[in-house]
């Protein structure tokens, strides 16, 4: 097979460049390792800033999000018993964020690129990325049993942090810088309307909550536990019991209940992966960059990556320039850098320290308030929670 553009891994990231480029007139192959069914039912995060609805849009790819989705004007902070609104239009300018499930959109580009877009080929295992260096990389991959080659122009990994893409980095072409948190978040999916409008950032003596939703029927809750949390320890009520613990303040409200459908248990860490870019293989989303869901960057990240990788593809397809995909990795990595510690100091500001004292008890509290009491810091939060401008 050959193509211009291979792009590795059928997740958002893949799909939507696959979607940008094929609208471009960029011919492109997707390889997925897994099933329809599976990628489809990959539960991740659904908080979107402004730039990725942008995108999405621009990708054609956003007429049920547009419909279904649900557009947040800001979130809720509560500690010691306490509840604070964060009014994202007023602090912003009039930015917002839009609620829509990732499994939503996937289905979404899925759909598109079955129909009108570039070959997918799922159940497609890549083994390896070969010759990056040169002017047609060679990606080797596992389809319908057998051993086959994709030779391309350019490689695009969009194949998580474990994926080969990354692996096919020499050691001195690289470096990955990792932070590993000393907690982890046990998430639920329940059948039962949302307890709340926007989304709930608690934090408690005994750990953080958070209260999201997917849909207007469909709740997705979390609660920081240890990192060897074992489900088994962890029954329905429990679950039920602590987090409305951790929700409570001094007036009224409830949280509602109803029939778990899904749990699992997610390590936090940091990492990132720099340069984006060796020879004709690129990075794009978790393969280049991870961050804890706390500060919801994850997949807001990946499509800033790919907005850009599109945009440098059809530049140079227009003009023959490999400028801007000479510029990819530098441009992109000082968003990254900044989502990473936004995502780290919210993360440490809402999370109870196992190692931590009365020190940092007070100094997360005196954080909190300053927020709270701080149009000027509320303003600073809400500009990196709804989106910092994509690279240009």
């Amino acid at each position: 097979m050959r193509t211009r553009v291979g792009i590795i891994g059928g997740g958002p990231a893949g799909l939507l460049l696959a979607r940008l480029l094929h609208r471009a007139g960029i011919d492109c192959v997707v390889l997925e390792s897994r099933t329809r069914e599976y990628v489809e039912r990959r539960q991740r995060a659904g908080m979107l800033e402004q730039g990725t609805v942008d995108a999405l849009r621009a990708a054609g790819a956003a007429h049920r999000l547009d419909t279904e989705g649900l557009v947040h004007h800001g979130i809720e902070l509560r500690f010691e018993r306490e509840r604070h609104h964060l009014d994202f239009p007023v602090l912003t300018g009039g930015r917002t964020v839009t609620i829509y499930a990732q499994t939503e959109i996937v289905k979404d580009l899925v759909a598109l690129q079955l129909a009108a877009g570039p070959p997918l080929l799922f159940e497609a295992e890549a083994l390896a990325v070969e010759k990056p260096e040169s002017d047609t990389p060679v990606v080797r991959f596992l389809h319908d049993g057998r051993e086959q080659t994709l030779v391309c122009d350019w490689v695009v990994g969009c194949d998580g942090s474990h994926g080969i893409a990354r692996a096919a980095f020499p050691a001195a072409a690289g470096r990955t810088y990792t932070h590993d948190y000393p907690y982890s978040w046990l998430g639920i999916l329940a059948e039962v309307p949302p307890s709340c409008d926007e989304l709930i950032y608690a934090r408690h003596e005994r750990g953080f909550a958070l209260h999201s939703m997917r849909s207007p029927y469909v709740s997705r809750l979390y609660l920081q536990v240890p990192n060897d949390t074992s489900l088994d320890d962890w029954p329905d009520d429990r679950i039920w019991d602590e987090l409305a613990a951790r929700f409570a303040i001094d007036g009224d409200w409830t949280l509602n209940r109803g029939p778990i459908t899904a749990k699992a248990v997610t390590p936090m860490r940091s990492q990132v992966h720099a340069p984006m870019r060796h020879g004709r293989l690129l990075l794009a989303g978790d393969a280049a960059h991870i961050v804890p869901p706390t500060g919801a960057k994850g997949l807001n990240l990946a499509v800033s990556d790919v907005s850009v990788l599109a945009h440098a593809f059809t530049a140079l397809h227009a003009t023959g320039s490999t400028r801007l995909l000479d510029g990819y990795s530098d441009l992109c990595l000082e968003r990254v850098w900044q989502a990473t510690r936004f995502s780290y100091d919210m993360t440490r500001m809402l999370h109870a320290q196992p190692d931590g004292d009365a020190f940092d008890h007070h100094l997360q509290l005196a954080r909190l308030r300053r927020i709270t009491a701080s149009r000027h810091a509320a303003a600073e939060l809400a500009a990196n929670y709804t989106g910092l401008p994509l690279p240009t």
